[in-house]
């Protein structure tokens, strides 16, 4: 889909105080960005923000990082912030496959919420349960590497099954018909529509 360009985004963006602006600086230290040593989640394309930031609302003692590579989405999500006080919620404008440039050890867990599904086959190696991303992600994890994921694919659904059971990761939990107590807007879109949703939860130790 393609993406609706918001004049003076760039700006807006870089001038909350929410987003990080050299998220490399803080690699290995993302702590002390929070003044704390609560858990660190994070969403790998956060889009508009409904998903974290009601995230961050609910759960004051996790800290939470959303993940976007482009600054016009980001835009909703900066109005809502300036009415906000989320001390546990930062965001970055930047492309997830230089993820393991920025964090070290840090995270406890990923959302992948209605990722592209690059469904042609020579994109494979873009989509973010790839083999390539997953090794990735291994470098980001803290403890337990623990990853949540939604789409209305069901392609990518079943494909990202395959990858994570063959990067030694346990599949927890599924659901095809998946209700969310919070949602994405793309997930709000699908269900008024009818569309599934897949869900599925996985650990590697």
């Amino acid at each position: 889909m393609r993406l609706k360009h918001i004049k003076n985004a760039e700006f807006i963006v870089e001038s909350s105080p929410y987003v990080i602006d050299k998220p490399e600086d803080n690699k290995g230290f993302w702590n002390k960005v929070f003044n704390n040593n609560n858990p660190i989640e994070i969403e790998i394309g956060m889009g508009k923000g409904k998903y974290i930031i009601e995230k961050a609302r609910q759960n004051k003692n996790i800290n939470y990082i959303g993940i976007e590579k482009y600054d016009s989405p980001l835009v909703n999500a900066i109005k809502i912030l300036n009415n906000e006080n989320l001390d546990n919620l930062r965001i970055i404008c930047f492309d997830a496959y230089n993820i393991d440039t920025i964090f070290d050890n840090e995270i406890s867990k990923i959302y992948l919420n209605f990722s592209d599904p690059w469904p042609k086959k020579r994109h494979t190696k873009r989509r973010l349960t790839s083999n390539i991303y997953l090794s990735k992600y291994d470098k980001v994890f803290k403890d337990e590497k623990s990853i949540e994921m939604k789409t209305d694919n069901d392609d990518l659904y079943e494909y990202s099954l395959i990858s994570f059971e063959e990067n030694g990761y346990e599949i927890i939990k599924t659901d095809t018909n998946y209700k969310d107590t919070i949602t994405t807007e793309y997930e709000d879109k699908f269900i008024s529509t009818g569309k599934n949703i897949n869900y599925v939860y996985v650990v590697k130790k």
